[in-house]
């Protein structure tokens, strides 16, 4: 027998409800249940959520996610259509990852805008720009 949804939780990092959300969303449609009626969680079940995770986390609608499973479900035939949808999200991921490398190199400027202020003990070190000058 597999987990508990409580156990599920725990494991993945999600809260109960967010699990239950997936599976009412149709995102996870593995996941068996016992005799009981409970959900039970398998090792294929946390794949899946790890990966819903991952495409959640760069951005992937519900919505486009479902239609993902919902080709894994019908087969070989959607094969194409899945690659390329992995294709457009690689895409979107590395635009955010350039985004956030340019909003680090931002940070960075001020880390050392504020170290050199801290080590003068006055923002008058920068030329006499004020904070919403830097």
């Amino acid at each position: 027998m597999g987990d508990t949804i409580a156990r599920a939780a725990q494991r993945t990092g999600l809260t109960e409800h967010t699990l239950r959300y997936y599976e009412k969303e149709g995102l996870l449609p593995f996941v068996e249940r016992g005799p009981s009626g409970y959900r039970s969680f398998r090792k294929s079940d946390y794949e899946w959520i790890e990966l819903i995770a991952c495409l959640k986390n760069t951005g992937m609608k519900i919505k486009d996610i479902r239609q993902f499973i919902s080709w894994c479900m019908e087969g070989d035939c959607t094969l194409q259509k899945r690659l390329d949808l992995f294709k457009a999200q690689r895409i979107k991921a590395e635009q955010q990852l350039a985004e956030l490398k340019q909003h680090i190199e931002k940070i960075e400027h001020k880390i050392r805008y504020y170290e050199t202020a801290v080590e003068a003990g006055t923002e008058a070190i920068h030329n006499g720009k004020g904070c919403d000058e830097c």
